[in-house]
């Protein structure tokens, strides 16, 4: 798979045109879209104003309050935030191939929300501490986390791989929003310690409907904690759309905590990173919590075991296809001169070699212990776990059986 395959290169296709690659869905799914989620269902607050820099055309647009926070940002920088996306959509789209074949248990995928990882997780200073989710590949990446530990624990195989002080990047979370907590006693805690460091927690429009998410906001505006709430909005919770957990746009929820609550194009890399730098700098500054409502869309599956087709209609996926993070950014790069072919060509060589690294480091890891389930259910040990244990050993015994029979 090349950059132009995976970065959706020009020509753009409008929105209202349709290809058979662009959501893998039959005539009959197409008939079938009228029961689900149109443009007349829109989520709460979708016409709101967003903070961008950078519109879905790739025009730079200013803006007062945050123009400041990439003023000085480089051509050199630039094209990082670029390369950044786009290795990381090669990264993703290879694991999303591996699950198919049968190398991973599972995949979550982050395609379509590039921009707004990689621009607030290069906001972050290598003091920060990041609270992620499971589908902040984008941000472990910027962490300089290897992207096959991710995959190693989708396989089973390691519980994450890394160690979380060493990148400052906590062990990714599949409990639905507890990691806000997690990160709101780490920042009351670094608070005590007098560090001026901050602390981002990750979640998306999902978790916000949990109580630990508003547990969290409450000790953190009590306790005026250095943390920012970074909520990817991807407008699906699973197949749970947002107007289904809110009646008004999530960012405007900080109000009722005390705390400022901003929404910003979660498609644009610049604003992006603008937006983070502001809430991690304030929050550096002893001023407390804020949330970033990245507004978004999850470009494909809830994870490789749903199908968005039985639930979202195309025209909605097909209208966010014409705001491609990575797209834009291109488009920009090119109007302003700061990429040349030579260097798309040089990226597209990178991206193929990672997605081989990927591969290889995948197919040689070890096939995940089945029976490490049981293990440390109880402390002392159980006689059901022991029943269960045998039932499970007599099943996996019944394929080689199976085997000598033929």
């Amino acid at each position: 798979m090349t950059v132009e395959s995976t970065a959706a290169q020009k020509p753009r296709r409008s929105a209202g045109t349709k290809s058979a690659a662009s959501t893998g869905t039959t005539g009959t799914k197409r008939a079938a879209s009228g029961a689900k989620r149109t443009g007349a269902n829109k989520s709460p607050g979708a016409d709101t104003q967003l903070i961008q820099l950078l519109t879905p055309e790739g025009k730079r647009v200013k803006d007062a309050t945050y123009d400041p926070y990439v003023a000085d940002i480089t051509p050199d920088e630039l094209r990082g935030l670029y390369r950044d996306m786009v290795l990381t959509r090669r990264f993703d789209a290879e694991a999303t191939s591996l699950q198919r074949q049968g190398e991973l248990g599972l995949w979550a995928s982050l395609l379509g929300q590039e921009a707004a990882q990689i621009g607030s997780g290069r906001a972050t200073r290598e003091d920060d501490y990041v609270f992620p989710t499971y589908r902040e590949h984008g941000v472990a990446w910027c962490r300089g986390v290897d992207p096959t530990n991710l995959l190693g624990m989708f396989r089973g195989v390691n519980n994450g791989g890394w160690d979380p002080n060493t990148n400052n990047f906590h062990l990714y979370t599949i409990v639905i929003g507890s990691q806000t907590l997690h990160a709101t006693g780490y920042a009351m805690g670094i608070t005590k310690d007098g560090a001026d460091s901050a602390v981002i927690a990750y979640f998306g429009d999902g978790a916000s409907s949990q109580g630990d998410v508003a547990e969290s906001f409450t000790f953190s505006a009590v306790y005026n904690a250095p943390v920012v709430f970074f909520c990817q909005n991807n407008q699906w919770a699973i197949s749970e759309p947002t107007e289904k957990q809110t009646r008004v746009p999530l960012y405007q929820r900080a109000q009722g905590y005390g705390f400022p609550g901003v929404r910003v194009d979660g498609n644009d890399v610049l604003a992006c990173l603008a937006v983070t730098k502001w809430a991690l700098e304030r929050a550096r500054r002893g001023e407390g919590p804020t949330l970033v409502e990245a507004f978004t869309y999850r470009m494909g599956a809830h994870t490789t075991s749903d199908d968005p087709t039985k639930y979202r209609a195309d025209e909605e996926t097909e209208s966010w296809e014409a705001k491609d993070p990575i797209l834009r950014m291109r488009t920009y790069l090119e109007a302003s001169n700061h990429a040349d072919e030579g260097f798309f060509a040089e990226l597209e060589a990178e991206s193929e070699a990672l997605g081989k690294r990927v591969r290889e480091v995948v197919r040689a890891m070890p096939d995940p212990d089945h029976f490490a389930i049981f293990e440390n259910v109880y402390a002392d040990g159980h006689a059901l776990v022991d029943e269960e244990r045998a039932q499970f050993a007599a099943y996996q015994a019944s394929f080689a059986d199976e085997g000598e029979d033929k």
